[in-house]
C-alpha cells in the first residue's frame, strides 16, 4: 500500500471485513432536551412583571438552565458508567445537584406569591426531577482488586486515544465528503471495543498501548493530510488508499482485541487445570 498518507504508521497486514456498527440511541433524550425549553417560560414571563418579578423570574430562568445542563452532563456520565464493566463513580453527582437546583429555581419563581408556596414548589420540583432522572452512580464498579494506578494509566491512555479519534472526525469533515465522514465514524465505532476491553482490565494496557497511541496518532495524521489533499483536488486514488488504510487499521485493532481475549481464555484454562490437579491431590474431586 502506498505510504502517501501513512503518517507514523505503515501497516501491511491483510484486510478483514470490518464488524458492523450497531446503532445505539443517544442517552440524551427528549426529557433532557425539554428541560432546556421550559425555563424560557420564566424568561418571557419576566418582562411582564414589576422589577421584583423581573429579577425573580430571570433568576429562576438562569438556575433552571444550569439544572438542565447539569442533568444533561449527569445523564451522559451515567451512560458512560453503565457502558463499562469497570468504572469509577462520577466525581460530581450532577443529577443530584440538578434536582436541588430545579427545586431552587421553582422556589425562586414562586417567591412573589409567598414563602410557603415557594417551599412547596421547591420540594415538588426536586422530588419530580429526582424521580424522573434518578441519582448518580455513587460507588465504583468492578474495581475490586484492581490497582488504582493501573486504572488511572488506562483511563489516561483511552482519553488520549479518544482525542485522536475526535481529531480524525473533525479533519475528515473538512474534506466535504459526507460518505467519508460516516466511514471514519464507523472506524471509530469499530476500534472502541478495544478501549472497552482495556477499561475492563487495565492490566492489558501494556499489550495495547501501541494501538491506542502510535497507530491512532498515525491515523489522525494521515486523515489530516488526506482531508487537505482531497478538499483541493478530489483525488480518487488518494481516497482509495485512505479507505484501505482504515480497513487495515480496523483489522489490526480487531486482531489485537481477539488476542487479548484469547489470552484471558488461556489463563482461565490454566487456572482451571491447576485447580483440578490440586483437588485430585487432596482427594476432593467430585465422584471420587
Amino acid at each position: 500500500m502506498s505510504q502517501r498518507f501513512s503518517g507514523r504508521y505503515s501497516p501491511n497486514a491483510a484486510k478483514q471485513d470490518a464488524p458492523a456498527t450497531v446503532a445505539r440511541p443517544h442517552p440524551v433524550g427528549a426529557r433532557v432536551n425539554l428541560l432546556f425549553v421550559l425555563p424560557f417560560a420564566f424568561a418571557l414571563r419576566a418582562f411582564f412583571q414589576d422589577a421584583t418579578g423581573l429579577a425573580l423570574n430571570l433568576s429562576a430562568f438562569a438556575i433552571l438552565m444550569l439544572a438542565a445542563w447539569l442533568t444533561r452532563e449527569g445523564v451522559l456520565a451515567q451512560a458512560a458508567y453503565a457502558a463499562r464493566t469497570v468504572a469509577r463513580r462520577p466525581a460530581i453527582p450532577r443529577k443530584i445537584f440538578a434536582s436541588v437546583l430545579t427545586g431552587a429555581g421553582l422556589a425562586v419563581a414562586a417567591l412573589a406569591t409567598g414563602v410557603i408556596p415557594a417551599m412547596i414548589f421547591a420540594v415538588l420540583g426536586a422530588a419530580l426531577h429526582f424521580g424522573a432522572f434518578g441519582p448518580d452512580p455513587l460507588k465504583d464498579k468492578g474495581m475490586e482488586g484492581i490497582d488504582t494506578f493501573q486504572t488511572d494509566r488506562a483511563a489516561q491512555a483511552i482519553e488520549e486515544a479518544e482525542r485522536h479519534l475526535t481529531e480524525m472526525m473533525a479533519a475528515i469533515k473538512r474534506s466535504g465528503d459526507r460518505v467519508l465522514a460516516r466511514r471514519v465514524e464507523g472506524f471509530a465505532a469499530n476500534v472502541r471495543p478495544l478501549f472497552r476491553t482495556i477499561e475492563n482490565d487495565p492490566r492489558r494496557l501494556n499489550a495495547a498501548r501501541r494501538y491506542l497511541g502510535i497507530y491512532l496518532m498515525g491515523a489522525r495524521d494521515a486523515t489530516v493530510k488526506f482531508a487537505e489533499l482531497y478538499a483541493r483536488n478530489q483525488d480518487t486514488e488518494a481516497r482509495v488508499e485512505y479507505e484501505a488504510l482504515l480497513d487495515d487499521l480496523e483489522s489490526r485493532f480487531s486482531l489485537r482485541r481477539e488476542a487479548l481475549l484469547a489470552d484471558d481464555r488461556t489463563a482461565l484454562d490454566i487456572e482451571i487445570e491447576v485447580l483440578r490437579e490440586r483437588l485430585e491431590r487432596e482427594g476432593l474431586r467430585t465422584g471420587e
